[in-house]
């Protein structure tokens, strides 16, 4: 052999061996997944049981990198950025759809690749109780009688004034807006009688609830809940409303259909796994599996709802 077709060899040989493997071997190394929320919140919470129970599914581990920050857009615009080869993932809800409506962000969903909708976290109408209304049609009827009057704990600019301003549409109804941080802060300001009404989920409120300091008027859900099976839903109560935060899984543009596929294919056999639903639900959410069609279509649609609604959100 001489030097030359020696040198050969070896580089066809070195060639092979760092060509890169075939979306038909996808996975073949760990899906990093990066969470734009900080530790221990509920996305993050929810996104961790997906991480830890998917390695029998996917074939592989799925170790989670935090990136918190501008309302989950930092996280976002990092996975944006990465290799579209299906080893990144990451996690959307409905605020970076407010986010991109309202000017905070030029992010948008479909500025990614919708994998799954993966769980679902009702939420719910929240009152101080007080002698004018007993019920949602009597908040209604209140509501109407003095717009303006009533105020409304929210994020603002986030998935609560989101749901509350959809309220308002639905039933022309019209709010006094109370800005708060987080959920847990906008229900102790309801339960001091501070607000008169609050958008909140199970976990924060329903203590209070159960030992009558707050109420329930109305949940968000497609149907009643086992939690507060006594709760009717908006959509019982005429109007076709879900107020829910939904939280799913997502590529960077362009990642091969292989990997979209085999990803979507084990988070759905995660959805029916008993282990991980039972944690889901222990964690405030459920689980509620649409796979990347109907996932689009989801995002799609609420879009269009967010948009419409664009001028109240705007900080």
């Amino acid at each position: 052999m001489t030097i030359r077709t020696g040198l050969a060899a070896l580089l066809a040989a070195a060639t092979l061996t760092a060509a890169p493997a075939s979306a038909a071997d996808y996975p073949d190394h760990p899906v990093e997944f990066i969470v734009p929320w900080s530790p221990g919140g509920g996305s993050d919470t929810l996104m961790r049981l997906i991480a830890g129970n998917i390695a029998p599914y996917l074939g592989t581990e799925m170790p989670i990198i935090n990136m918190p920050g501008v309302g989950g857009t930092v996280g976002l615009r990092e996975a944006s950025r990465r290799a579209n080869d299906g080893y990144t993932i990451s996690q959307v809800h409905e605020g970076l759809l407010v986010a991109t409506e309202t000017g905070i962000t030029d992010l948008a969903w479909d500025d990614f690749e919708p994998i799954a909708l993966m769980t679902a976290s009702p939420q719910y109408l929240v009152v101080h109780p007080t002698e004018d209304y007993a019920d949602f049609e009597e908040f209604v009827a209140y509501a109407k009688e003095h717009p303006g009057e009533i105020t409304m704990g929210v994020t603002l600019g986030g998935v609560p004034h989101l749901h509350a301003a959809m309220i308002e549409q639905a039933y022309g109804l019209q709010f006094q807006y109370v800005g708060y941080e987080g959920t847990g802060e906008r229900v102790r300001a309801l339960v001091g009688g501070n607000l008169d009404a609050a958008i909140g989920d199970i976990s924060s409120s329903k203590q209070f609830v159960d030992n009558g300091d707050l109420q329930f008027l109305a949940v968000g859900a497609s149907e009643r809940v086992d939690e507060a099976p006594e709760v009717p839903t908006f959509a019982e109560l005429g109007a076709d409303l879900e107020l829910q935060v939904t939280r799913g899984i997502v590529m960077p543009k362009g990642a091969p259909q292989e990997a979209r596929d085999k990803m979507e294919a084990a988070l759905e056999e995660l959805s029916k796994d008993e282990t991980y639903i039972e944690q889901t639900n222990n964690a405030g959410a459920s689980v509620m599996f649409r796979g990347q069609e109907g996932y689009r279509a989801y995002l799609a649609k609420l879009d269009e709802t967010v948009k419409s609604l664009a001028e109240v959100l705007a900080p």
